[in-house]
């Protein structure tokens, strides 16, 4: 095997979950190339991992509502060689894609109507930590299972990027940071209140630590709601540092290393954090932390328990019991453990 793609999960929390596999999958193709096509929101994360050799960036997938899209399906992999093609993602259209493009081999797990169109199906075992899902599938293609933790490199122009965007937005450059991520992309449900992020962030501000808010420009409005209860709470001269929506996913990564400290909701950061080596308190409701954790000895993962988690649903039909427990002090005294 000379050249193989994989296709890589459409979430980055999933596509971090996933880098444990693909270095299974090295160290069974050592000299191979290995080319990762992702969607543009997740193909920088592959600029961080020292297994993959190239990356394409693939197009929206197709819809009824863009009739063009359908006859372009497989187009940015066709032509290049690929040998085989490795699908993380469960999807029809992921598989779909790998036959258009005239891939020979077509690995992943089997099941419905994508099963015809794979060469090596693989039985899907379910439950468990999504990380092991996919491990489990490239353990079932002959690649042994190696370390279990997610790995990435932050090389020194994310870090000099990183160091540039704290000290535009206000960071002395020796007083202690914790980053903290008031964002989810699944939906409102998984988001604990702004406002108790708020509270935090001035809880640290008085142990002399300095908040950092990251997140995509979609988590801008959260970020305000922290910043305001912040300021009400610590004071404007207190440092709270906003890079909401101003980081690549590169830089993003070298922020969180200049961090002590990560506190977020179960999101893509909390995963690409996780990665990079730094402590993560993790604060969970609607979702499932035995299947989407932080995997690793270093984490503090926070749930209040009631009878309706885990929902899995977007947005909460009754009252948000599952955020509304989690107390301000008991996200406190955890982050505080990781600072230290």
């Amino acid at each position: 095997m000379q050249r193989l793609v994989i296709l890589a999960p459409n979430w980055l929390g999933d596509a971090v979950m996933a880098l444990p596999a693909i270095a299974d999958v090295r160290r069974g193709l050592d000299g191979a190339h290995i080319t990762v096509a992702a969607r543009a929101a997740v193909a920088p994360l592959f600029q961080l991992v020292s297994e993959v050799n190239d990356t394409i960036v693939l197009g929206r997938g197709a819809s009824l509502a863009r009739v063009g899209s359908w006859a372009a399906i497989g187009s940015e992999l066709r032509g290049r060689g690929f040998e085989a093609a490795l699908l993380f993602p469960n999807s029809i259209h992921a598989a779909l894609v790998a036959r258009r493009a005239g891939i020979p081999e077509r690995w992943g797990y089997g099941g419905g109507v994508r099963g015809q169109w794979l060469t090596r199906a693989v039985p899907r075992i379910r439950g468990g930590h999504q990380a092991d899902d996919y491990r489990h599938l490239v353990a079932a293609l002959g690649f042994g299972n190696g370390a279990r933790e997610p790995r990435i490199r932050v090389g020194e122009a994310a870090q000099r990027a990183a160091t540039e965007l704290l000290r535009d937005a206000g960071w002395n450059g020796s007083m202690p940071l914790v980053a903290l991520a008031p964002g989810a992309a699944y939906g409102g449900a998984k988001r604990w209140a702004p406002e108790r992020f708020g509270e935090l962030a001035a809880a640290l501000a008085a142990d002399g630590v300095a908040g950092v808010l990251v997140g995509s420009a979609a988590d801008r409005a959260a970020a305000i709601d922290v910043a305001d209860t912040f300021r009400a709470r610590a004071g404007s001269a207190a440092p709270l540092h906003d890079l909401t929506g101003r980081t690549d996913l590169p830089a993003l990564a070298g922020v969180l290393q200049r961090c002590r400290a990560l506190v977020t909701n179960d999101s893509g950061a909390m995963h690409l954090a996780a990665a990079a080596g730094v402590p993560v308190t993790a604060v969970f409701g609607p979702t499932n932390e035995k299947a989407t954790r932080p995997i690793g000895a270093a984490h503090a993962v926070i749930a209040h328990p009631v009878w309706c988690r885990p929902c899995m649903l977007r947005e909460c039909p009754i009252d948000h019991r599952c955020m509304r427990g989690v107390e301000v002090g008991t996200v406190v005294d955890h982050a505080r453990r990781l600072i230290r």
